[in-house]
């Protein structure tokens, strides 16, 4: 291990799979006044230029689990590897390496888009593309807009967008379909199908099954602060079905979204 003056800076090559770790924590905790155990002691790996989707009901740990990895809360025992870099002893360091997307982001109204961005990269002392950028997530012709005037499909493009600045080598992407339409949601899928096909990481939490099982290479299911369960989706279906589950009502090969988007089209509509 690094003394405490020394950053480390290389992630290390997992045996026998010919993929880097780019994410990993040993007995990682988290506790809050009161008890609470929130993270309980997980270990975990991401790949690089994997989806990993995170899943787990409300109170499951998840946001906790995420924020500590991406800098924003200290945890209270364990070890968090985040591209190389040590998040408890250089959550900075951290932070310039990933971009965040967040369910929920507040932006200035009197801003048009491309001056958000431009603002975005002056934080982080670089310069960027704006249109191009913006272009990544289909919103340049909305340059000169404001966030307000957006959809609510396309602020959650922006939002990655601004998560796109800094070029992270990690994107986590916070539930980022919620509430959208199903235009908007295939997009938002596409989209981070393509992020990762730049050679992205991309860490999802998402109550969405379905999105899960289409994006995620691997899946960490959580649940009172534990990882129950971790592998591929088709896996883990796998595994349910060896235990004898069946469901009462057998899947089809479409559901009635894939009908709607092909009567309707995958074309995004917005204002």
């Amino acid at each position: 291990m690094a003394s405490a003056s020394a950053e480390p800076s290389t992630t290390s090559t997992v045996l026998g799979t010919g993929q880097a770790e780019v994410i990993s924590t040993e007995g990682l905790t988290k506790v809050y006044p009161g008890g609470l155990k929130a993270v309980d002691g997980i270990d975990l790996v991401v790949y690089e230029g994997e989806i990993f989707g995170l899943l787990g009901p409300n109170g499951a740990g998840k946001t906790t689990t995420v924020e500590i990895l991406e800098g924003l809360r200290t945890a209270d025992d364990g070890r968090a590897i985040v591209a190389g870099v040590d998040v408890r002893r250089y959550p900075a360091r951290v932070k310039s390496l990933i971009g965040v997307q967040l369910q929920s982001s507040a932006f200035m109204d009197n801003l048009t888009l491309v001056e958000l961005i431009d603002m975005f990269a002056a934080i982080y002392r670089r310069r960027v593309a704006a249109l191009e950028i913006l272009g990544k997530v289909d919103l340049a012709e909305k340059a000169k807009s404001w966030v307000r005037h957006l959809s609510g499909g396309q602020k959650q493009r922006f939002s990655i967008a601004t998560a796109l600045v800094n070029d992270p080598r990690i994107l986590f992407l916070d539930e980022p379909t919620t509430g959208l339409d199903p235009q908007a949601r295939r997009n938002l899928w596409e989209l981070a199908q393509t992020l990762r096909s730049e050679g992205r990481t991309i860490v999802l939490t998402t109550h969405y099954m379905e999105e899960a099982e289409t994006l995620c290479d691997r899946v960490a299911i959580m649940d009172e602060g534990k990882i129950v369960t971790l592998d591929t989706p088709a896996n883990l279906v796998q595994r349910l079905l060896d235990k004898g589950f069946r469901r009462e009502r057998v899947e089809r090969e479409a559901n009635l979204e894939d009908v709607f988007i092909d009567l309707t089209g995958k074309g995004l509509r917005e204002d």
